[in-house]
């Protein structure tokens, strides 16, 4: 098992490429200009962008590991893990990386809308696939910050770097819009496994066992998906995110009961994982504009 190297500083990113730092807390790299390295397992505390060209042999990402094609993108943020296992060969790197350290977002419009470049959570095999044109598109961004970060520092170059950071973000949600358009036929096959696996927590005693509907990040888990990626690929599906989804699921599944059983509101409402009947009647209003009792007199 080879050790894990920790990468703190984009100084430290630079100098494992073989790179010259021309800025202490941004870097643009690109590949093919590197030392030719090892193999190996990295801990990001910066953020880095990767456009990958080559084989990098089984990259394990998070708790996946992914083969990657030409073309393909990837996301870390502070406090991920990325690499291969070291096969004992150096390899000449491809592709690009723009590395930049969180503190050099501080203070910037950038560093409070972070959180909603959602894909820099999801997983390995949720990887961004670009076309000929999005790759032209990506390195061009990438070449303007490489271009600024040439200049000498001045009180314009900040805003300008973090502006093209921010424009190469934003591309690849767009790209990332079209891949969740092209893979349809998948994400049809997806919603279809999403609605059973609700089907079946919901005849099963598990609301009961785990107090409730089920969480966001138990559906990702079962249907081997990051929680933001569930989540983005729910809305561009449905318009709806995934909890509204499971929401509503446990919704109609609570008016079956209420309408179609004889059982009391109480039994219903502990099936269903509430602790006691006056929260499931709260809920349910909530929901659905009226009390159990209501819905069940009503029809």
């Amino acid at each position: 098992m080879s050790e894990i190297m920790k990468v703190d500083t984009v100084q430290q990113y630079n100098d494992y490429f073989g790179v010259e730092t021309l800025h202490p807390l941004v870097s643009v790299i690109e590949g093919s200009k590197g030392k030719p390295l090892r193999f190996g397992k990295k801990l990001y505390n910066i953020y880095a962008i990767l456009l990958k060209d080559a084989n990098c042999g089984n990259l394990k990402y998070g708790k996946s590991i992914y083969d990657y094609q030409q073309g393909t993108m990837l996301f870390l943020a502070p406090g991920q893990v990325m690499g291969s296992e070291d096969d004992g060969q150096l390899h000449q790197p491809e592709g690009w990386v723009v590395a930049f350290h969180p503190e050099f977002l501080r203070g910037t419009p950038l560093a409070h809308i972070m959180k909603d470049y959602s894909y820099f959570s999801y997983n390995a095999n949720e990887a961004l696939h670009l076309s000929k044109q999005e790759r032209r598109t990506v390195i061009e961004c990438m070449e303007k910050i490489r271009i600024e970060l040439q200049y000498p520092i001045d009180k314009h170059s900040r805003s300008l770097i973090v502006d093209n950071i921010k424009l190469l973000l934003d591309y690849c949600i767009r790209f990332y819009d079209r891949q969740f358009i092209t893979r349809d036929n998948a994400n049809h096959d997806l919603l279809a496994r999403f609605e059973d696996l609700l089907d079946e927590y919901f005849a099963s005693d598990a609301p009961a066992r785990h107090g409730g509907m089920p969480t966001v990040q138990y559906c990702a888990y079962k249907l081997c998906l990051s929680p933001n990626y569930f989540s983005d690929l729910m809305k561009k599906e449905t318009g709806m995110p995934a909890l509204k989804h499971i929401q509503q699921k446990m919704l109609d599944v609570a008016k079956e009961r209420v309408f179609n059983t004889a059982k009391s509101i109480s039994e219903i409402s502990y099936e269903l994982g509430f602790p006691y009947p006056q929260h499931f009647s709260r809920w349910f209003k909530k929901m659905a504009g009226c009390t159990p009792n209501e819905y069940r007199t009503a029809n």
